[in-house]
């Protein structure tokens, strides 16, 4: 193993949160008819806060108290001359970006929805520009109406953007909104896959007792168990045969940890066998496993029991992150981190694959 300073890192799961943000974002970009409604920065008497349609929602310029976090970055990770000079001293190459738009504005109105997710994706690509060998921040696609999302990732694709994100909607069904595999997301499916772009679900929620309450127990219960939520999302992009159908579309399950998956991949095989002649609608001609190890990634952070089942999940399927700027992030110690877990153990082709080659493969990064 090359020692760190002879070595290329690339995070394949970082963040944008809404704290840091610019705060004329949106009053620049939005069309004037959603500028009094859109994210906007307001004093109070707690500072300054985010707002959107009338209401409060985050602080600017800092956290919420009681969340977990390491370290305040400031607005650092939204400029991107500063954000490199932390991935330099994190020794960290390049960043995939995730958008905090979906989950932290919480829009009411669809339109509003769209409209400023389209502004944000945007802006993505300007700050991209910067370095786009270093810098992959991803679109984020409204999952509140199909059509829409097809027609934003057309614009993204045209926009050169090199992957987009799209939110799971686990547990959406009951709010009466399609999940991402129902038969209504197909011409989404066939836009990413004629780009051969990759498409990424982060996870964001899907639970059902558990809530997010910042200075309560129930925080780190959620966040222990939140990266299994993505269950779902395999299971229904695997056996509707959206995957199966578009095989030169990569597809990114993020920070959905490692120590589950081989369950769950075992799992749907063997329900496969038990069911798979009862299926009336759609029944795929592979198993669950063979399309997962073609053509599905996920990402970790600092693991241990995972580390050790990248043999069963495969070498190819899963890259490494440090989570920046979160509270649980490596920074700046990722390559001590990652010298302390196992994955020196699985040999130089594994180590060089999960932190640096399958990245590469996917984004293009030289």
């Amino acid at each position: 193993m090359a020692p760190s300073g002879e070595r290329r890192l690339i995070s394949a799961d970082d963040h944008i949160d809404i704290h840091s943000m610019p705060k004329d974002l949106w009053q620049k970009r939005l069309p004037k008819r959603f500028r009094e409604r859109g994210p906007r920065v307001v004093e109070t008497d707690d500072g300054p806060f985010w707002q959107t349609e009338g209401r409060l929602f985050s602080p600017y310029g800092r956290k919420e108290a009681g969340l977990l976090a390491a370290e305040n970055f400031g607005f650092r990770p939204s400029q991107p001359e500063e954000r490199i000079k932390d991935l330099d001293a994190d020794g960290v190459y390049a960043q995939v970006i995730y958008a905090p738009s979906t989950v932290a504005l919480q829009f009411q109105d669809g339109e509003l929805k769209l409209a400023c997710l389209e502004a944000y994706n945007d802006w993505a690509v300007e700050f991209n520009r910067y370095d786009r060998n270093r810098l992959i921040a991803l679109p984020d696609i409204a999952s509140n109406d199909p059509e829409a999302a097809a027609a934003e990732l057309t614009r993204c694709i045209a926009a050169g953007h090199r992957g987009a994100s799209v939110s799971g909607t686990a547990g959406a069904i009951a709010k009466g909104i399609a999940p991402i595999f129902a038969q209504s997301w197909q011409r989404f499916w066939d836009i990413a896959s004629e780009a051969k772009l990759p498409i990424h679900v982060h996870l964001a929620g899907g639970l059902h007792t558990l809530q997010y309450v910042p200075g309560s127990w129930s925080f780190p219960a959620m966040a222990s168990i939140v990266p299994m939520q993505l269950d779902e999302i395999l299971a229904g992009m695997v056996f509707s045969g959206i995957l199966e159908q578009r095989p030169e579309m990569p597809f990114i399950l993020a920070e959905t940890g490692l120590g589950w998956l081989p369950y769950a991949l075992e799992r749907m095989d063997y329900e496969l066998h038990k069911y798979g002649d009862k299926i009336l609608d759609h029944r795929i001609e592979m198993l669950p496993s063979e399309i997962f190890r073609r053509q599905v990634l996920v990402t970790y952070q600092d693991e241990r029991f995972g580390v050790e089942c990248i043999p069963r999940i495969g070498v190819e399927n899963v890259m490494w992150a440090s989570d920046y700027p979160h509270g649980d992030t490596t920074w700046p110690e990722s390559h001590k981190a990652i010298d302390e877990s196992p994955l020196a153990t699985l040999g130089a082709e594994a180590f060089r694959k999960v932190t640096y080659e399958n990245a590469a493969r996917i984004y293009g990064i030289e």
